[in-house]
């Protein structure tokens, strides 16, 4: 991995470097996109970008993997990796920008540490770039492949569902009248709109069905406030997209799935919000297969008239042998429900099984709590997993 000298000079400059990785990646992004504006309109998320979270995200991402290799030499974090790496594929990033990448970023590095960057030091985190860089390239290589190559493929709308009064499904088939790839639940596709400015902007959005389903489904929360383009793809889908319209999709990707085997093992699905989607589409696979092990579901919400896909919830785990819901709401909880509670989401009460495993999605506060309370309970972290919509803010901190 990291070769012994430049470990040592990346171990001594770690802290400089980490203490000013935010000023960088802001610098780094403002001279990519001065150089290669489409990227900004095309690829990258405008409202990540007002917002500051994809710096913050990218500063951690690449604090955390140097780190890492500081700490374990011989090893490398798959995990983080593979995380990244599916979310590039899923917007079709390609070899040649990582090149396009480096020279921007380490200009930004220049710029900001100015004298302090010897060529000692540059060398040193070069090779954490591109050590980096291309474990990146051979993953998103390896999940084109195994999706027939990369790129977005045109689907038609052929149904719509207003779940609440945010939320819409969208159920779409493709419009060459090819077949539709399985996936595999948990995972997510992203879906690119043309806005009113020409831009092509793309989210990524759950698959909020169960594998099989001859149709391609999507649920999608409109984002209200904030400063523009804070939500500009989910209001425009909200507000434009109805049957017989036209999208184009990514295949799916994700990490986030159920593990293989193990009908015997109890699960727990904790969402909150529009966390729910990726957890309805497994449970809706649970309930296909027939598992057979403890399901805990576990959803917080607003309200139930908040709750988007409640129905499904409740359907998909009426039909396991061992599933039991515990839904908590802040407000208008019913009292004659049993899976009713009003509050957050506190597990103090919930007996969980030894060997659990538990997939969470929802806002970060929500896991930090859900994933402190199992730890708590004797789950072990290496069997919690976790989604995060939108720039993975937690990925460094969990490593």
């Amino acid at each position: 991995m990291l070769s012994e000298q430049s470990a040592a000079t990346v171990r001594a400059t770690l802290p400089v470097v980490a203490g000013a990785i935010g000023e960088i990646t802001e610098r780094f992004y403002a001279g990519l996109f001065a150089a290669r504006p489409e990227l900004l309109r095309d690829l990258f998320n405008r409202g990540n970008q007002a917002a500051g979270t994809q710096r913050q995200a990218l500063a951690g991402s690449i604090a955390a993997f140097a780190t890492y290799l500081v700490d374990h030499p011989d090893e490398r974090p798959d995990a983080m990796l593979a995380r990244i790496a599916h979310k590039h594929a899923s917007l079709g990033v390609t070899a040649e920008q990582y090149a396009l990448v480096h020279e921007h970023l380490f200009a930004a590095i220049v710029e900001v540490l100015g004298e302090a960057v010897t060529p000692e030091v540059a060398a040193a985190w070069d090779e954490v770039y591109w050590l980096m860089a291309n474990a990146l390239v051979a993953i998103e290589k390896r999940l084109y492949e195994e999706r027939g190559g990369g790129g977005l493929r045109e689907w038609e709308v052929v149904g719509r569902v207003e779940e609440t009064a945010d939320v819409a499904t969208f159920r779409l088939r493709p419009a060459d009248g090819g077949p539709v790839p399985d996936f595999r639940a948990g995972q997510y596709v992203s879906v690119q709109v043309e806005l009113a400015d020409g831009a092509r902007q793309i989210r990524q959005y759950s698959l909020s069905a169960a594998p099989g389903s001859p149709l391609r489904q999507f649920s999608v929360k409109r984002v209200h406030g904030g400063a523009a383009p804070d939500g500009e793809v989910s209001n425009h889908l909200h507000a434009r997209v109805h049957v017989g319209d036209r999208l184009r999709l990514s295949a799916p990707y994700g990490d986030l799935v159920l593990g293989e085997g193990g009908a015997g093992v109890p699960l727990l699905l904790a969402s909150a919000g529009i966390g729910v989607t990726p957890m309805v589409a497994m449970l809706g696979q649970l309930a296909d297969r027939g598992h057979e092990g403890r399901v805990l579901v576990v959803h917080g919400d607003r309200s139930p008239a908040e709750h988007a896909l409640r129905a499904d919830h409740e359907a998909y785990a009426g039909k396991l042998p061992d599933a039991s819901l515990h839904f908590w709401y802040e407000t208008g909880a019913d009292d004659t429900e049993e899976s009713h509670r009003t509050g957050l989401v506190d597990l103090a009460g919930i007996a969980v099984p030894n060997g659990t495993r538990a997939y969470l999605c929802g806002p970060l506060p929500f896991m930090r709590a859900v994933r402190a309370q199992l730890i708590g309970k004797g789950v072990a972290p290496a069997d919690i997993h976790y989604e995060v919509f939108g720039p993975d803010l937690w990925l460094a901190q969990q490593g």
